[in-house]
């Protein structure tokens, strides 16, 4: 029986065989990968620079935006060099770390939404303890045990999984290292049961979030039609939805990856749906929390605005030195 280790590298799923449709592949992830950079981008300079965004919305909202840089510099960089260079190959080592960040940051991403619900909640229904609940220690500590929850979720899977010996090939269903479709090469039963049984534990912590989210959902909602007028309830509303958006994004397209019946698995679906939950969050969280944050909304255009401004001055200063340098270079064609 062989081991993993012994295993050079292995074969990621193409998208298409044909050439034009890989080079189509290859410029919509540079276009969503350069959107996702772009946008998270901007809100982590924005937050960290702008000291009226150092609340505890913004601070986890800093956090979310590393997890979806994250996500999207694991998955979608090889996907794009696979694509240019007409090649599926990605090595053992290359593929036990892709499983490991991949999985680190999407767990530490559900983590931080969990809590970043709780910040919702303690901020509509909680207003007077809000800043005893949520003070800069207990904030930094929440964001500590989501990274740290994890990192060690990832290393405990990742570890588990290539330690099993794999004797089914070494072609993987997907675009990158995944683990289930890992699970499917390996010839250990003892060690696929070990692996199946910690991934249950994974979902049930998932699970868990869920219910809490939730119940702090209806608990907000509760509250917030109980608020007379009805801007107030508008405002309370629209500090929700970007949350709320995004976790519906998240959970309806990783949920159904995982757990969609048998009878309708196919490997294009699986890999569409795959690219709904790996790739596209990282690029649309940005915009759908720029979208009805207005003070997020009104400190990126005065970030963008000042740097197109400093811009606007750099060139204007070499315009007329280049233009200073030419007329004592050349008098005669310019005093005409």
């Amino acid at each position: 029986m062989p081991n993993s280790s012994s295993m050079a590298q292995f074969l990621l799923l193409a998208f298409s065989d044909r050439r034009e449709v890989q080079l189509l592949h290859f410029w919509l992830f540079l276009g969503i990968s350069l959107a996702a950079l772009l946008g998270n981008g901007l809100i982590l300079s924005t937050v960290a620079c702008d000291q009226d965004l150092h609340t505890p919305r913004d601070f986890f909202l800093l956090h979310l935006s590393l997890t979806d840089l994250g996500c999207i510099c694991t998955t979608v960089p090889k996907a794009m060099h696979n694509s240019l260079w007409d090649t599926t190959a990605i090595s053992y080592t290359g593929c036990a770390a892709q499983l490991f960040f991949f999985f680190f940051f999407i767990s530490t991403e559900f983590s931080l939404l969990t809590i970043m619900c709780y910040d919702r909640y303690v901020a509509i229904c909680k207003p007077l303890h809000y800043g005893t609940l949520l003070g800069s220690r207990a904030c930094a500590h929440m964001a500590a045990a989501a990274w740290a929850t994890g990192f060690l979720n990832a290393l405990l899977h990742t570890a588990n999984t290539f330690s099993l010996p794999l004797c089914q090939g070494n072609a993987l269903g997907q675009f990158f290292c995944e683990i289930p479709h890992i699970l499917k090469l390996s010839c250990s039963h003892s060690g696929y049961l070990r692996e199946v049984g910690l991934l249950m534990i994974s979902w049930f912590f998932c699970f868990c979030c869920c219910i809490f989210m939730v119940f702090s959902y209806v608990q907000i909602f509760r509250t917030v039609l109980r608020i007379p007028s009805e801007q107030g309830q508008h405002k309370a509303f629209s500090t929700c939805l970007p949350h709320l958006a995004v976790v519906s994004i998240v959970i309806s397209t990783s949920f159904f990856a995982y757990l969609k019946p048998p009878s309708i698995s196919s490997a294009s679906l699986d890999l569409a749906l795959t690219v709904l939950y790996s790739v596209v969050p990282p690029a649309l969280n940005p915009f759908i929390y720029s979208l009805r944050n207005q003070e997020l909304k009104d400190a990126l255009r005065k970030r963008v605005t000042g740097r197109l401004y400093s811009l606007g001055i750099v060139f204007t200063v070499c315009l007329n030195k280049i233009k200073n340098s030419a007329l004592t270079g050349f008098p005669d064609i310019f005093s005409l």
